[in-house]
């Protein structure tokens, strides 16, 4: 068997992959290989698979698997996981971090500080305690985000087209109606053609307060226009996202150069723990699929 690691994973994770045969991570090689291990970066869209002509498995590192076209994948008898539950510590505390970096002013303190300038008087903090603080979508990231935000002493709501109810959260009917009272809204959605652009002008229109909104989900679920323009008119307080439409984000990429935009690239799943965890569950899906002799 031939394992290739496309994208980058825990270095020790190819030693522990030589269990099942060759390991290697030459993408010209893609031709031969029966297993292909990918995160982000690399896109199996239908002319990527027709290339990999002896590929049984797609294993992609992370939660989401909007950059395999699965259904043409499956047509041709090639199997596609992924790894839900490793990144979620991960990926919840770098949306906490966003959460209170936004309202501790984290990032005008470094910057004014390293620009010579003492400016305490005019960085105005607020607190999470007793804000409300609305999920988008309640699987295990937000799950993990509501268990710390309930640590902080917030009120959490939550909206899930396919939850009625959560211990976690107070679950509410539609998206319009979660937002309404929320200081922070927290995004964790997986890209289809129904959440793309969800986050929009008519959801910013239902919120009553003027929302700090967190993105570590998908980038392409926010309309970028609709943000922009509530950014610039104050109907949105900051966009603090850590997802783009593309990685890196293009040069026209309207939100990167919008008012009150926080960024980082594309940091969620890259913690050192959770690398590791990402890699035991690709072998454990490599393990089990090769014991029923499917590779």
């Amino acid at each position: 068997m031939l394992i290739l690691i496309s994208d980058a994973f825990d270095s020790s994770l190819a030693d522990r992959l030589s269990t099942f045969g060759e390991v290697t991570d030459d993408k010209a090689r893609m031709v031969d290989a029966q297993v292909i291990l990918i995160r982000s970066k690399t896109k199996c869209d239908k002319e990527y698979i027709d290339k990999a002509k002896n590929l049984k498995l797609i294993v992609r590192g992370g939660v989401g698997i909007d950059n395999i076209d699965k259904e043409y994948a499956e047509s041709k008898g090639i199997a596609v996981r992924n790894t839900p539950k490793a990144s979620s510590i991960a990926v919840a505390e770098l949306a906490f971090a966003h959460m209170l970096s936004v309202p501790n002013r984290i990032v005008e303190g470094h910057t004014s500080m390293a620009d010579g300038k003492w400016i305490k008087k005019e960085l105005k903090r607020t607190e999470l305690f007793e804000k409300t603080l609305c999920l988008v979508g309640l699987g295990n990231i937000s799950k993990e985000v509501a268990k710390r935000a309930a640590a902080f002493g917030m009120k959490v709501v939550a909206y899930d087209k396919y939850i009625d109810s959560s211990d976690l959260a107070e679950m509410k009917k539609t998206l319009n109606e979660a937002v309404e009272e929320a200081d922070y809204i927290s995004m964790h959605l997986p890209l289809t053609p129904e959440t793309n652009g969800i986050m929009n002008k008519d959801i910013i229109s239902s919120c009553n307060k003027k929302p700090v909104i967190i993105n570590t989900g998908r980038g392409s679920c926010i309309n970028p226009e609709d943000m922009r323009d509530a950014l610039e008119d104050g109907r949105v307080k900051a966009y603090a996202t850590d997802v783009w439409p593309t990685d890196p984000p293009g040069a026209d990429c309207i939100i990167k150069n919008a008012k009150n935009v926080f960024m980082t690239p594309h940091l969620g799943a890259s913690s050192a723990e959770n690398l590791l965890r990402i890699g035991s569950e690709a072998y454990s899906i490599i393990d089990e699929l090769n014991k029923e002799g499917k590779l």
